[in-house]
């Protein structure tokens, strides 16, 4: 067999959470095999034995980018093609009349689309194993971050019901001070003869940096509307206000120690260093970036392909002469989130982008939309060092800001 990919084959994977069905076609859209594996190890080698008896390299069409499935593919040599769940659901009006849907059916879509208009895709290359790591790092702590939301939303709730003080004594409910004194002081009766010195000695035990003092914090604990229930409901509360607290505890401490391992991880590699050089890019907001948009240069030949794929640029409807641009909700929404985050903390710290930031708002957007013709100015510039694989440089940027002002641009 020869190392080329076949271009008689064509493969639709429609994949699922348990069962992933594959169809094979010939290039006359003739089926070749059709079958359904599970989301498993001996699911996943049995894939790769039906594919094998048709070709070492395939061509694949699939409708996500990323995966366990999709690295498995691409490991074995195959070409993937990742088609965006908008266009199969488009496509499907020209093989069938109604508007049901099923797996098997897809599958063929998803070969048929490949056969007939595969030049409108990209094959995916393999990212290397260093950007894999941290993607796998980073998407593992964006998990937590949004586990802690939720639980802090659900203790901010608890505490409001019959402790309105504790929720507010400390600025983050999920902080590891707030948490600490929660579990010692997890209902109004354990703290009703807490006094100022005691809660300086338990602020110096835990190490408190912040910038009130007990006085304050004391204050701002009593301040606070007071709840309303009896002996056994405040027991029985405070017995709730433990759990959630001991739910809340280890996900802060795993977050903090994914932190530590993402923060080592972009000083050792080259394109960390280069994504952290943009201000106020920090080091976890430059590791989301850098895990969505990876290594292989190949996958963005152009800034605005990265933009759309950031979801930084409206989408642009136009049929006759109706004309509308809307926003664009399909994109990578990771990566969407870290751009803006750079953008918005780079308005603090950067003349020019603060100078972008505030025409976007002189000229009627809101906050957000500013925000995103920011991160879309910004992709330009990361677009280009990432690029040419240098860090950023303020110096040759500003000569850049100021050449095209002087020539209008």
């Amino acid at each position: 067999m020869s190392n080329d990919a076949r271009t008689d084959v064509f493969v639709g994977l429609d994949w699922a959470v348990h069962t992933h069905a594959v169809c094979l076609i010939d290039a006359a859209g003739s089926v070749l095999d059709r079958f359904e594996v599970t989301h498993d190890r001996d699911g996943l080698a049995e894939l790769m034995r039906r594919l094998a008896r048709h070709g070492q390299r395939l061509r694949i069409a699939i409708e996500r980018p990323s995966g366990l499935i999709v690295d498995a593919l691409v490991e074995a040599g195959h070409q993937v093609f990742p088609i965006h769940p908008n266009a199969v659901k488009a496509s499907r009006p020209r093989y069938r009349s109604h508007g049901a849907k099923s797996d098997s059916s897809d599958a063929y879509l998803l070969a048929d689309l490949l056969r007939t208009d595969g030049h409108r895709w990209r094959a995916l290359a393999p990212q290397s194993d260093d950007i894999r790591a941290l993607r796998a790092l980073v998407r593992s702590r964006d998990d937590l971050v949004t586990a802690r939301v939720a639980a802090a939303n659900q203790l901010t709730s608890t505490l409001q019901a019959f402790w309105p003080g504790a929720a507010v004594i400390f600025a983050d409910v999920a902080s590891p001070i707030a948490l600490a004194f929660l579990r010692r002081y997890p209902s109004p009766r354990s703290a009703r003869g807490l006094t100022e010195a005691q809660l300086q000695r338990f602020c110096k035990a835990q190490h408190y940096s912040g910038r009130r003092s007990a006085a304050d914090l004391l204050a701002r604990l009593r301040a606070a509307a007071a709840g309303h229930v009896g002996a056994h409901t405040e027991q029985a509360m405070a017995e709730v206000v433990r759990a959630q607290v001991a739910v809340l505890v280890p996900i802060v401490t795993q977050i903090a120690e994914l932190t530590r391992r993402i923060e080592q991880f972009m000083h050792s590699l080259p394109d960390g260093v280069l994504m952290m050089s943009f201000p106020r890019a920090g080091q976890v907001c430059a590791a989301q970036i850098l895990a969505e948009l990876g290594d292989v240069r190949e996958r963005f030949p152009s800034a605005d392909q990265l933009a759309a794929e950031a979801g930084t640029v409206p989408v642009t409807y136009q049929s006759g002469k109706t004309r509308s641009v809307a926003f664009r909700w399909a994109c990578n929404h990771r990566l969407r989130q870290a751009i803006t985050c750079l953008a918005d903390n780079s308005r603090h710290a950067n003349a020019w982008a603060k100078s972008v930031y505030q025409a976007a708002r002189a000229r009627g957007c809101d906050h957000t939309h500013a925000i995103r013709i920011l991160a879309r100015a910004w992709l330009r510039v990361i677009w280009r060092a990432w690029t040419d694989r240098k860090p950023y440089d303020p110096s040759l940027h500003g000569n850049a800001v100021t050449l095209a002002s002087s020539q209008g641009g």
